[in-house]
């Protein structure tokens, strides 16, 4: 199948502009003037190309081609605001208005937002399909081919797997096109999901394992990414037998520990720890360019306190959320800021101080006043903190949830267990075993889920998968068979003619 993208959103990369990042793998030179014509001559030419693919995941916020101004597209948006786990918070209604939309699920298809996740992701594709198209004719040492065609499939699965969990089924594209191939249909959902098995199937054969890469690639994708994405494709399929297949590989591959200091995992210290499967890196020290960051993190500071805090006070954690960490749980204190809590070393957090009603505050992503760089430019874009897309405890919940589908309830027991045991740190009063069964037991999987794993953009896409849409989120207007998906940006079926049909219910 051919890559099916509009005019606006497509990419050509004559000019490969690469920037350092936080990982010595990304602390590239900028290629300055290559163009396909000479650039693609060379080992040193095909891993520039691959760490440039890299380059599109860090962006939060960009321009919006055709319509102007900036979109932000962080996990969260959507994946928490949009939930029950969070409300959007920022200065009011007004501030990130289609953001409002969507928390009452109002939003609409002329959305900045949801054509800023869209052109984001193709743009992605663009270069990782460019690359894919250039590296297989280099003279290389093949097994590093092999290596750097394994880690784009990855990034373009990535994308693609973000695209079709936002919007069903979705144009593929997996070459370069000519003008006259821009304007394409969608294909459906079961060939976006298949294309995506395909992609990652393919990825887990060239990958390497974490323990065979070396330190200074800290943050490249491997073997445990492409397998886990590929469990998680499977899940929201409910390809229960397949997806017990790969969480097995995973589980039984001895790469991965869980953290036993649960705090620990969200500190600077903490991150690409012995629990993380694929972080997407960040450092503080950028240029602060809004629009074109490519170090630095906004969510950082999207979602601390305002007032003295010096934040934009986003993703503010639900009544409901707090309430559903049982008594105890060390992991309320690791995740949320509640009034009285010292943040950090810029003072303790009193309604007076935030400026704001709100009683509590995301604390996952907090960073102090002392881990900032001196930013070039302006300092927001300017975050250290990773983004933890895939961990290991994610994984293991999901190797629950596939056991209980697959009548395996002691598997599913030991997995809630574990996850549970080091949350308790030691603290044999609080949080015991589960011995729960049947219905009960795939309810206390999904309450693991929430709070282990709170606050990191599953929430919606869960609940969606999971198809409680309506039992959970119909105080806030959730509609099934609609608000499963969101609307194909208007902009993208207008530039395609027609072609691309738009989501039922908007």
């Amino acid at each position: 199948m051919k890559q099916i993208i509009t005019y606006n959103s497509i990419v050509f990369v004559l000019i490969i502009s690469l920037v350092s990042c936080k990982k010595d793998f990304l602390e590239i030179d900028p290629l300055v003037g290559s163009t396909e014509a000479n650039f693609y001559q060379n080992e040193d030419d095909a891993i520039a190309a691959t760490i440039a693919c890299y380059n599109n995941l860090q962006q939060e916020v960009t321009p919006i081609q055709g319509l102007g101004g900036l979109a932000p597209h962080f996990r969260w948006y959507f994946g928490d605001v949009v939930s029950d786990d969070t409300d959007k918070g920022g200065s009011g209604d007004g501030d990130e208005p289609d953001l409002f939309k969507f928390e009452s699920f109002q939003g609409t298809s002329d959305s900045k937002l949801v054509l800023g996740e869209w052109q984001t992701a193709y743009k992605g594709i663009a270069y990782c399909n460019i690359a894919l198209e250039n590296i297989p004719g280099i003279d290389m040492d093949n097994d590093v081919k092999d290596m750097l065609i394994g880690e784009i499939r990855f990034i373009r699965s990535y994308w693609y797997f973000n695209l079709a969990t936002m919007f069903g089924g979705v144009p593929i594209i997996e070459e370069v096109l000519a003008p006259s191939e821009y304007q394409q249909e969608r294909s459906t959902e079961e060939q976006t999901w298949s294309f995506i098995e395909e992609d990652l199937s393919q990825a887990m054969l060239s990958l390497p394992r974490r323990s065979e890469r070396p330190l200074s690639e800290t943050g490249r994708a491997n073997w445990g990414a492409a397998a886990s994405l590929l469990l998680k494709s499977y899940v929201y399929q409910k390809k229960w037998d397949v997806a017990m297949d790969v969480a097995n590989e995973i589980y039984n591959s001895g790469e991965y520990f869980l953290d036993m200091n649960y705090a620990n995992i969200f500190t600077t210290s903490g991150e690409n720890g012995s629990g993380s499967i694929w972080e997407i890196q960040y450092m503080s020290g950028s240029g602060g360019n809004w629009g074109n960051q490519l170090e630095g993190t906004f969510t950082n500071v999207f979602q601390r306190a305002r007032g003295q805090f010096g934040g934009y006070g986003f993703n503010i954690p639900t009544q409901d959320l707090v309430d559903e960490f049982e008594e105890g749980d060390p992991r309320l204190n690791a995740s949320v800021f509640q009034v009285g809590d010292e943040m950090g070393d810029r003072g303790t957090f009193t309604l007076e101080a935030a400026g704001m009603p709100h009683l509590y505050y995301c604390k996952k992503y907090f960073n102090t006043a002392a881990e900032e760089g001196a930013a070039l430019g302006d300092p927001n874009p300017n975050g250290l903190t990773n983004d933890r897309v895939i961990r290991y405890a994610d994984i293991l919940l999901l190797r629950a949830e596939a056991a209980y589908h697959m009548g395996q309830q002691a598997i599913a027991l030991e997995m809630i267990n574990e996850v549970r045991s080091r949350a308790r740190g030691g603290d044999l009063n609080i949080l015991p075993e589960v011995t729960a069964g049947g219905p009960y037991l795939l309810d206390a999987i999904y309450h693991e889920r929430r709070v282990e794993l709170s606050l990191e953009g599953h929430r919606f896409f869960d609940i969606v998968r999971q198809n409680r849409g309506q039992q959970l989120l119909s105080d806030k207007g959730f509609i099934s068979g609609t608000h499963e998906l969101y609307p194909i940006p208007l902009a993208e079926i207008s530039l395609s003619g027609g072609l691309l049909i738009q989501n039922p219910g908007y």
